[in-house]
């Protein structure tokens, strides 16, 4: 594993400004997706600005990858648009072929050639002037392997191979850079580390990116921007902290981080609930869910509730409380657990006004 110092990202900015070409924004409108009778994409709108990194997040089978693959043109949507910096390049009865939309992509296996070396897995797509023109030399100074290009894909290690198929996808100088689940395939310790430097390559070679993901841990550590996929439409878009706190949905605000979703009774700007009174962001009336972090709750000596389980992870540890009613509760602490199973204690929120989602 090769890490990035400053040194070496000064090195990375000298040649990302030879390897990548200018930057465009990407802009989806209204695209659908069919396989026979079923709607994979439905209306899907997406805009990812000239030189950020978007994170494509959201569960298996939600249509992440076919949108990932119709922006490279390896699907042919039945309708909708796609542009590529100022260039329709699908829409209104065009579609351009994906050999001429300047976008690179890296898969989820990486799909690198086993009998071939890694320099030539590097220059593959590239024409034989851009070989000798040095361009693969430069894309693995990106990543760090030029010392590896003689070697065959399967002597190196999983972190290695994925940077093989990385600086593949930048030897072509891309406008666009699309990577699905790059990192799905290595271990919890491995991806840790390396999508943190692969982040800090990306930003310093400044293409536009779209990185898909079902961690939502990784799409808010790589994202400019996260675009949340449920059933094949994208639910909402901005920076991670817009879907951490104000999700613009129930299903948004269930599916992005660890949610209390509380029943409560509102009246105007407050809403009673097992956690007591609390402040909303939107005046409501009537049956409400109040979404509650667990963070934001605070657990002491009291008989309100049961403590029902303890998850103690190190960095932090969580109460699953559960109250007279069989209501569930989870508290997140940042001590080392005071409470065991058993213990009664009381629950007061910390937080500020809420968010709250009329009860359907």
């Amino acid at each position: 594993m090769v890490h990035l110092s400053r040194t070496r990202l000064s090195s990375v900015r000298a040649s990302s400004r030879r390897v990548a070409t200018d930057r465009s924004a990407v802009c989806v409108g209204g695209l659908v997706v069919r396989y026979g009778g079923n709607e994979v994409l439905r209306g899907v709108d997406l805009r990812v600005p000239a030189g950020s990194i978007l994170a494509l997040l959201g569960p298996s089978g939600c249509g992440k990858t076919t949108l990932l693959r119709s922006i490279a043109g390896l699907i042919e949507p039945q309708e909708g648009q796609i542009v590529l910096g100022d260039r329709t390049v699908v829409g209104s009865g065009v579609f351009v072929a994906p050999e001429r939309r300047q976008v690179g992509m890296v898969f989820q296996d990486w799909a690198l050639f086993p009998h071939l070396s890694v320099a030539r897995n590097v220059g593959f797509g590239l024409t034989r002037d851009a070989r000798r023109s040095g361009d693969v030399t430069r894309a693995l100074e990106l990543v760090g392997l030029v010392d590896c290009a003689d070697r065959l894909p399967d002597t190196l290690s999983g972190g290695q191979q994925q940077r093989v198929a990385l600086a593949r996808a930048l030897a072509t100088r891309p406008a666009v850079l699309l990577l699905d689940e790059p990192f799905s395939n290595l271990d919890t310790t491995l991806r840790t580390q390396l999508r943190r430097e692969v982040t800090d390559l990306l930003r310093a070679v400044g293409t536009t990116t779209v990185f898909v993901t079902h961690d939502q841990e990784e799409a808010f550590v790589l994202g400019d921007e996260v675009a949340l996929m449920l059933d094949g439409k994208v639910q909402q878009q901005g920076a991670p902290a817009d879907l951490y706190e104000t999700p613009r949905t129930l299903d948004v605000a269930d599916f992005v981080g660890d949610a209390n979703l509380l029943r409560g009774d509102a009246r105007g700007e407050m809403a009673r609930t097992m956690v007591g009174e609390l402040p909303l962001q939107a005046s409501h009336h009537g049956d409400v869910a109040v979404l509650v972090r667990p963070e934001h709750l605070r657990v002491t000596v009291g008989d309100d509730m049961e403590v029902e389980r303890v998850e103690y992870y190190g960095h932090d540890a969580v109460y699953v409380l559960r109250d007279r009613a069989a209501a569930q509760v989870r508290v997140r602490i940042l001590d080392r657990p005071a409470f065991d199973r058993g213990d009664r204690v009381t629950v007061q929120y910390t937080g500020g006004p809420a968010v709250a989602y009329p009860d359907a």
